[in-house]
Order: structure tokens, then sequence, then C-alpha cells
């Protein structure tokens, strides 16, 4: 029986390609998961068909000692289910027919009388580890590459194919829940000591363990888990406790955005007490449920293009990036000095040069405590901080600099300061070491101008905290190559960033949506809103916070600037609120001086300023319906989009829609701010911005009817 109604690849290969079957010696098999068509196996519709097939010949093998699953080898295992095919679910039988004969196969697995080991090692998420979960024993290669767990539950699904009910049975429900909801991946060690795994080898010997395990020559004492089996598992009042909290802390953390989370909870809680059948139909109906809904495939449309990202870092057959060694950071301030800090933990021996002592100090201080705290969290091993600690030295001349394969500048947002450090830097380093600039808004293209090779010059633009926001913009200005390009995409994909490639335009990409965003809560603010339901409109949008606590967050004299600077680019669409500069003062700048739209005292719950009703001016915007308020603050960012998309400031929709939720936190369940916008229809988003254009107050402003004209880009997609 074949699996129907899960997607064929492109490629796909010839039935019974997609694993081999050893016969080590007598009685034992050894099932290989080695596609053809695949770098790592995928538990696509071609190798479930294969291993439908596998087992079900082994299931009539009567001398069958001991079967092991194991990959092509010890560190490539499976990298879980296909999520391309679960992205191209849309049918709801469909997604239960997958379901149901995956679990046909696991199930198959479980019932057959050999002893039957997963040998796994490097990535084992998914439905990898759910095959795994299937077998009697599961060994894993203890090395750095290995990880395991079951993190569906960040694509919009949950674990579908015996996770939900095999965990639960195999480590008990807190330590199921743990796994389950976090989605993490764990290193082979942390899955040993949780009972995820029963053993660990080397990987060189991953298999010569597996198989005398399978034939019985060498016995696994597996953990028990003692009275906590009896007392949490076997009591319904404590799973109505643990439900209880965790549901809490899911809503929480999720306000309800979010299904898979809360599903996950009810099948984990209910496991112990159903049978593998009934679990099969539970698990079945709710990845139907939830692999056929908006959220699974925004989120999945998410993973898709930051692994492309991850890809074009990785360069092409006629170009391979270095993997830099030595590197330096010109300004030691909190921005420079987390850029340098987070680039020697990943490798690069680096130079951080300052004017000022103290911007060195604090950073060497900053740097040693970001290491202490990650190593007592067992994220670094000791000897790991330790190097970490000793790459990164400081200066205050500009010297360290003759190896250097990268110098980025993160010195004050002045055109005419960064282009002088920049020639200084030019002077001292060798020809084919990258020059980049962590500018917000300048131009990279005038930085470049005069400059020798500035094919090499190129953005890098983090995000403030540097160590906490994923997105990296790597900008190319009209000199820049498209070989620096991916050396830096590259770089911010080892730093454990995202990187979008913009254009080399003023505000890039982020900055340039957010602009509008920000400027328009602030006329909202000043035409009466209250300031709590403006920030609380936009949470119940989805965004991690309100316009008004992220204005505080950037500070209101950054905000300032950055307004300036695109309103000089963009015109009247772009004229700045005057708003911020009517509240800001040199004690009242946002989180740094702990006072802006909210009071921010240390170790507390920021609230709003109890004053700032003597800073709304008007009141012509009180009789606005909340729709109306999120659609003048989201639609002036779609518009802004739109435009971007015309001007091709980034290469698809797909980039501009990962940047925006990688950059300023858009939500991740709606799939980034075009794809909200097509999901809503650009001919409904296209007849809200009209209205929005053609309302009195909006018309009376100096460039209000232009900002929200809709774009001919969402006219040609309407």
């Amino acid at each position: 029986m074949e699996l129907q109604g899960f997607p064929l690849p492109d490629n796909c290969p010839e039935p019974g390609s997609c694993i081999r079957v050893e016969r080590p010696e007598p009685g034992l098999v050894v099932v290989v998961l080695d596609p053809p068509h695949r770098s790592l196996a995928v538990l696509d519709a071609p190798l479930l068909n294969d291993l439908q097939q596998v087992v079900h010949d082994l299931a009539a093998e009567k001398d069958l000692k001991g079967v092991v699953f194991a990959g092509r080898e010890p560190l490539q295992f499976a990298a879980g289910a296909d999520v391309e095919g679960i992205s191209k679910l849309t049918d709801r039988n469909d997604a239960l027919k997958v379901v149901r004969f995956v679990h046909a196969i696991f199930q198959q697995i479980q019932d057959l009388k050999a002893t039957t080991v997963a040998a796994v090692g490097g990535a084992v998420p998914g439905g990898a580890f759910e095959l795994s979960l299937s077998c009697n024993y599961i060994i894993a290669a203890n090395d750095p590459k290995t990880r395991i767990g079951l993190p569906e539950t960040q694509l919009g699904i949950i674990p579908g194919w015996g996770g939900s009910h095999r965990l639960p049975r195999r480590v008990g429900i807190p330590g199921a829940l743990d796994a389950i909801l976090s989605g993490r991946l764990y290193p082979a060690r942390a899955a040993w000591k949780r009972g995820m795994v029963d053993r660990l080898a080397y990987p060189e010997r991953l298999l010569e363990i597996a198989c005398e395990v399978a034939m019985g020559r060498k016995k696994i004492r597996r953990k028990e888990r003692g009275m906590g089996k009896w007392l949490v598992d076997k009591n319904p009042l404590m799973h109505a406790i643990i439900g209880n909290k965790v549901r809490k802390q899911v809503l929480a953390k999720t306000r309800g955005f979010y299904p898979a989370p809360l599903v996950a909870l009810d099948l984990v809680l209910g496991s112990l007490g159903a049978s593998p059948g009934q679990m099969v139909e539970r698990e079945a109906e709710a990845v139907a449920e939830l692999a056929t809904g908006s959220v699974c495939k925004s989120l999945v449309s998410i993973f898709f293009v930051s692994e492309a990202a991850k890809k074009y870092a990785r360069g092409h057959d006629d170009f391979r990036p270095r993997k830099l060694q030595h590197g330096a950071v010109i300004g030691g301030g909190v921005m420079g000095g987390a850029i340098a800090s987070s680039m020697a933990e990943k490798g690069l021996n680096m130079r951080l040069i300052d004017l000022s002592r103290d911007a060195l100090d604090a950073a060497l201080v900053d740097h040693a405590a970001t290491l202490e705290k990650k190593s007592k969290r067992r994220r670094l091993k000791p000897h790991e901080a330790n190097a970490a600690l000793d790459r990164l030295t400081v200066s205050q001349e500009m010297d360290g600099l003759a190896n250097a394969e990268i110098v980025l500048e993160a010195v004050a947002e002045r055109m005419d300061v960064k282009k002088s450090v920049l020639q200084n830097v030019a002077a001292k380093v060798p020809s084919n070491c990258l020059l980049a600039t962590n500018t917000s808004s300048l131009s990279v293209t005038e930085m470049a101008a005069g400059l020798p090779r500035p094919e090499r010059v190129v953005g890098m633009h983090f995000f403030n905290p540097v160590r906490k926001m994923p997105l990296v913009e790597v900008v190319r200005g009209e000199a820049t190559s498209e070989e620096a390009a991916i050396e830096i995409a590259a770089l911010a994909t080892r730093m454990g960033k995202t990187p979008v490639v913009v254009k080399d335009v003023a505000g890039f990409l982020v900055n340039r949506l957010l602009g509008p965003y920000l400027d328009e809560a602030m006329r909202l603010f000043v035409a009466g809103v209250d300031p709590a339901h403006l920030d609380q409109l936009m949470l119940d949008f989805g965004m991690p916070m309100g316009p008004l606590r992220l204005l505080d967050e950037v500070g209101l004299d950054i905000a300032t600037h950055a307004a300036q600077s695109l309103h000089a680019a963009y015109g009247e669409r772009m004229l700045p609120c005057t708003g911020i500069q009517a509240l800001s003062s040199e004690k009242r700048l946002g989180c740094k001086t702990g006072w802006g739209f909210y009071r921010h005292p240390k170790g507390k719950k920021a609230e709003l300023s109890s004053d700032l009703s003597s800073f709304q001016q008007e009141d012509s915007a009180r009789n606005l319906s909340d729709q109306e308020i999120q659609d003048r603050m989201v639609l002036s960012m779609v518009n802004e989009a739109a435009r971007c998309m015309e001007e091709g400031v980034t290469q698809s929709v797909e980039d501009l829609d990962l940047a925006t939720v990688f950059g300023m936190g858009f939500a991740p369940f709606r799939g980034g701010l075009l794809r909200y916008a097509r999901s809503e229809g650009f001919a409904s988003i296209v007849a809200r911005l009209e209205v929005i254009a053609n309302s009195q107050d909006v018309c009376n402003r100096p460039g209000g009817r232009e900002k929200f004209t809709p774009a001919p880009w969402l006219r040609e997609n309407a």
C-alpha cells in the first residue's frame, strides 16, 4: 500500500531505492535510510513508501533477532518529516491519510518480535525522533552535531507521528511537555540525562554498539523515574494541576495566537490514559486540523525563507565564502562591543578599538559576564568560554589590523565620521579584507566612494540588542560585489543570525517600514487615542510590544533622528510628527534614561507615565474604531512595503516578510507583512487605504494623503 495524499518531490526516485537493507550476520538486519535524491534523509513520500515495504517484509521473517535503523553515516540519520510536503497539504482528508499511514509503519516497528534499535546522530528532529521512539532502544552519537527533539510546535503543528504519546510514556508527562512545548533540540548528553535516549556512543562505534544491543550481547539499563512515575503519571489530580499551570504559561507566552501548544498539552495530558489506537486518531485529527490551517502555513513559510537565507550564505559552485578567522570592530559602544563579543564567541580573533578606555573596559566586562552566564547555563563548556574570552582584545589605537579579514565600523551615525574611519582602516588592512558598516540609515554607496576596492564595502546592520535580535540586514551598495555580500551573510549565519540582502536605500528595509508605523502611532496618540489602548491594540494584533513601548526601547532621540533622515530621503509622506520632540528631553529619552512614554524602574515592570494626557493636543482620533486605529498603523507599513517591492529593496516578497518577522517582530503567525496583506486580500487593502487617504484629518495634514494613497504595486496585485 502506497502513501496517498503526501506530495511527491520533484526529483522522485525509483521505488525501493531509498532504503538499504544490510545483513551483517544471521538474525540481524540493518535498515539504512539512504535516499538517492536527498543529501540527508527526509521522511518524504518515497522514503516512507519504501520503509513501509521493508518493515512489512521484516514482520514476516521468523528467525529475526535484531533490527537496527541507521543513517548512511553516523551523524546523518534523518532531518525529520518532509516540511515541504506538509506545507502543500491543503485537504484535511489527505492529512489524515498521511498521519495514519506513518503511524501504521511505526506501530509495525514497535510490534516486531525482534529487538529494535535506532542508531541516531546529527540532526534528529521531529519525525526522525518519532521513528526512533517506536524502537525498543535509542542510541545516540555522542557528538556536538547531534541534536534531538520534537520542534513541531514551532511550525504550528504537533508531534503527530507518535511523539505525543510515546515520549510521555518514556520520560513522563512533565519531561514530555517541556520537550514538546519548547520545541528544543537537545544535545546528545542532555537528551540522555532526560531519558530521551538510552545510551551514548562515539560516532565511530555507534553502529557496532547498536548491533550488539539488538542481538542481546550488550545490555542497556533504562533510566527509571522512581516514585515520580506513580505520583505524577498515574495521578489525575496532578494532571489537572500541571495542565492548569502550563496552560496559563502557554497563554501568557502566545496570547492565544498559536493553537498548536494548547493542542499538544491536551494530547500529552491524555496520553497515559488512552490506548495507542486512540492516540493515533487523536494525533491524526490534530495534525489534519493544524497542518491545513493558516498559522502552520505562515510559520512554515518563514521556516523555508530562513533556510533559503542560510543557503545563500553557503555560496554557490563558483564561489564559497571564507571561514573568517581575524577581525576588528571600530567603536566600543553598546552595539560595537556586543558585535565584537559575539564574533569572538563564534571563533574569530577580534580587536575592539575605541578612543575611550572606559568604553573598552565596559565592553570587556560585558563580554566576560556574557560568557560566564552561558557557561553557568551549560550553553558553553568552560574551555570554550575561556577561549572566547581570550579571543577579544582591545586597543585605543588603530592597530592590530595587519591580518584582519573583516573590519566593521560601529562609530557615530555621521557620514563624515564613518568615511574618515573607513579611509583610515583601508590603509592598514589587506586588500581582501571586508570593510563593513553597522550604519542603520546612511548610504553604503557614499561610504565606499573613494576607497580602494569599493566592491568589498558592505553594510552589516545589526539590531539592538545585538545578542537577541535574529536579523542582520546585508546592505549592497552600488559597488558591493556579490562575493562580499555572501561572505557577510555567511558570517551572520555563523553568529546565529538570519541574513537578508537589501538594497542601499535610506533606512534600508526594517527602519524604513518602522518609520511610518511609529509615526502614525505618534499621530494617533497626539490626536487623542488613549496610549494604553493604542499599545494594547497592537499587542492584540500580534506585535511583541506596542508602538509607544517600542519607541521607548529605540530611544526618543534615536527615533527622532531616524524620522528626520527618512523625511529627507522620501519627502512629505515621511514628514515626522512633532509629538516626540515635545515629549522628549535630556532626562526623558525612553529606557536609557528610565523615562519616556513609560516609567522604567530598575527591576520592576514598566508603567505608562501619568502625565501623557498633557501631550495630547486634539481629539480628532478619539472616535476612530479599533479596526481603523490598527489599519492606520499597519497599513502605513504595508503601503511602504509595496513601494520597497517596486524599488527592488529585497529580492522577493518572502525576503521582505522574513525581515519584518525577524527584524521588527511582526506577528509570526501572520507570516510577515505582505503575507498578511495577501491573506486580507490586496483589493481589501487598497480599499481601506483609500478610505484613510480620503479621511478629513489625513487630508488636512502635509503628506498624509500621499502616505496612504495605495502604491501601484498593491493595485497591480489587487
